[in-house]
């Protein structure tokens, strides 16, 4: 982010903020803009942002349409909640991230929401997307974003195996984030399967080539 000069880091599905604080840590200094639909981890979040000046969170999802959508909240603390029906592939490794609930609550394209938060082509932003198979919206909705050049770096959290029902597999997300422009720069791995060790998910971090 140093490198590239980054200003703005935009963080979709925070959850309680890991992301955001560990940023932090690293060193990253500019704006933080997290979003995170469900009302428990929300509130953990908004607590971690208090005493960050550059810290902005909002209660929203974020998608390829402006309305309400409903999420299917699992049971670990919400980490693998999505707005798509999970796979027994995923129960079968992680019998605790099935769902409990749902919530319904707003949506929004980032293409309408950055906008009207001061986010626009004149910054240098990064886009951090975590939303369980729910990529494609999330990037459906940021089209003119990218087309103007709005973002410069994105990451991805990609499956290696279908845990989501018709969520995105990786190798549309790898093509996807070539498509727009960009260079596959690293891979961390997020996800096994703690019987085999078969890595499940990763998160794809890309910058414009």
């Amino acid at each position: 982010m140093e490198h590239h000069g980054i200003s703005h880091v935009i963080d979709v599905g925070a959850n309680d903020g890991g992301f955001a604080s560990e940023i932090r840590q690293l060193g990253y200094d500019g704006t933080i803009v997290s979003f995170e639909p469900l009302q428990e981890p929300y509130e953990k979040l908004r607590r971690k942002s208090t005493l960050d000046g550059k810290w902005q969170v909002h209660r929203r999802a974020i998608g390829d349409f402006d309305g309400e959508v409903t999420i299917n909240v699992s049971g670990n603390s919400g980490l693998s909640s999505s707005v798509l029906p999970m796979l027994d592939a995923h129960v079968e490794v992680a019998p605790n991230s099935g769902y409990v609930a749902q919530e319904t609550v707003p949506q929004a394209r980032l293409d309408t929401l950055l906008p009207q938060l001061g986010v626009d082509t004149t910054c240098r932003t990064f886009l951090k997307v975590d939303v369980q198979g729910y990529e494609a919206a999330v990037l459906d909705g940021a089209v003119a974003l990218f087309e103007e050049g709005g973002i410069l770096g994105l990451q991805l959290e990609l499956s290696l195996t279908q845990l989501y029902a018709g969520g995105m597999t990786y190798r549309e997300g790898l093509d996807r984030a070539e498509a727009l422009g960009f260079s596959l720069m690293g891979l961390d791995p997020v996800f096994s399967d703690p019987r085999t060790g078969r890595l499940l998910q990763v998160d794809a971090i890309f910058f414009a080539a």
